[in-house]
């Protein structure tokens, strides 16, 4: 007997239907990045390893898919290295690339490889699936798309201004009003761990911060214990589990509590621009929320960082972002700043979903089906379809010359909103029998009266 196929976990297959509202989000989040003037590029699904190792801390390094080399990988592997059973090692000499954990880093590698043909500052979009190792739950596939927009050349805050923007103008058009743009500064955390006197342990410090919303206030705080940061850095930190009060208060206190930080300092009037500015140049639908625990745990975030969740929905970021002014010169473009946003297309269709926001038209099927009743009558339809779909009109024949109530069944099951019925009568006359397939009725039609029956409402 043979075993029933399946999938890996943490992969989905797709319907046509979904297939359909995927395409929609895609559509409107492609049409905005245009009108925001970024350009599409694409890079590969895979990249070496070493494009990818080491960017992402030592968390995101473990969740990176690696790929065997093709052939005998094992053969040039020592009998040594497999006595020491050493997982890391081993996987250097087996392995030598790796699927992309996101869009970013390949985005940068694009950067450096291709500097010589780039106009700076240059904008570009790239809608592409990345991989990632994690463990599967709601929301979180280990393979899933991200559509992201970057800017690199330019140290402007004004791009940060923009992003906001088009975060608001993305899920204002999208239907989903009232999400909550969070934002912070890496500066600013620098500058807090600086004042507390845990500078050389940044990264322990902003790993478990950015775990807040997941493991609470008590979890961070054993977190922050276990890698070595003191109880006396802890009662320091305490003030940012309770920040509350306005932006302006948020920015105020935020400085005060920085003043002997020049890094922090100037983290904090990187946000009070960008809030300011946008504070005076509105925003459609979408609030702009100071958090000053949002970390995000990825290494190369320099400057302001940004996250998004919806309102009324149990989920978890559906956006993100921020600035790296150092990425490129990972790999040996220096001087080169950048900042950029994603889009998490899997979360927000959930969240669309959820809330039923999705229009009725994006998964609509076609507006008629042609019942099939033999050769000369399939033909005389097919001429009718060539004129149907020049006006941009989604018809169809039914295949096979089959019963007349197995195909509208299958019209009925498609959500077919009308049948064309041609017979001997209708191809004398030169016209059409037009079905209605919600109120039955029926009604001999002209091509020109056919098409613009079918052309309402699409």
């Amino acid at each position: 007997m043979a075993q029933k196929p399946g999938i890996p976990k943490g992969t989905r297959d797709f319907s046509p239907g979904e297939v359909a509202k995927r395409n929609y989000i895609i559509s409107v989040i492609r049409t905005n990045f245009e009108l925001f003037g970024f350009r599409p590029i694409e890079t590969p699904s895979f990249e070496n390893s070493s494009t990818l190792m080491g960017k992402y801390g030592e968390e995101g390094d473990r969740l990176i898919f690696k790929i065997l080399n093709s052939g005998d990988f094992l053969k040039k592997v020592e009998d040594s290295l497999y006595e020491q059973k050493d997982s890391m090692q081993l996987t250097g000499k087996i392995s030598e690339k790796a699927l992309r954990y996101d869009l970013t880093v390949p985005f940068a590698r694009y950067v450096v490889q291709h500097q010589n043909e780039i106009d700076f500052p240059f904008k570009r979009y790239q809608i592409q699936p990345v991989w990632r190792a994690d463990r599967p739950q709601k929301g979180r596939f280990r393979e899933f798309y991200q559509c992201d927009a970057d800017v690199v050349g330019s140290q402007s805050l004004w791009q940060e201004v923009e992003f906001v923007q088009l975060y608001d103008t993305v899920f204002t058009a999208l239907g989903l009003q009232g999400v909550t743009i969070k934002m912070n500064n890496r500066k600013v955390l620098s500058g807090i761990a600086e004042v507390i006197g845990e500078k050389d342990k940044l990264i322990d410090f902003t790993v478990a911060l950015d775990k807040l919303d997941k493991i609470g206030e008590d979890g961070v705080k054993k977190e922050m214990l276990e890698k070595g940061i003191s109880q006396s850095a802890l009662t320091k930190v305490q003030p940012l589990f309770r920040f509350e009060g306005t932006t302006g208060e948020k920015l105020d206190r935020l400085a005060e509590l920085l003043d002997t930080s020049e890094e922090g300092s100037k983290g904090v009037e990187e946000l009070r621009f960008i809030c300011n500015t946008i504070e005076e140049t509105g925003l459609q639908t979408a609030v702009l929320d100071l958090d000053v625990t949002l970390a995000r745990g990825l290494n190369y975030y320099t400057g302001a960082i940004f996250e998004v969740s919806a309102p009324g929905v149990a989920m978890g970021s559906i956006g993100g972002g921020g600035r790296y002014d150092d990425l490129t010169g990972i790999f040996g473009l220096k001087g080169i700043s950048g900042v950029g946003i994603s889009f998490g297309l899997d979360r927000i269709y959930l969240v669309l979903e959820e809330l039923g926001l999705f229009p009725e038209t994006v998964t609509s099927s076609s507006r008629a089906l042609f019942i099939n009743f033999g050769e000369a009558e399939a033909l005389y339809s097919v001429r009718a379809l060539q004129v149907l779909r020049k006006e941009g009109i989604k018809a169809e024949l039914y295949p096979d010359n089959a019963k007349m109530k197995k195909q509208m069944q299958y019209a009925d099951k498609r959500g077919i909103p009308f049948t064309v019925l041609v017979g001997e009568e209708e191809m004398s006359k030169g016209h059409y029998t037009l079905k209605n397939m919600q109120t039955g009725e029926q009604k001999a039609v002209s091509l020109a009266e056919l098409t613009a029956t079918l052309a309402e409402q699409i």
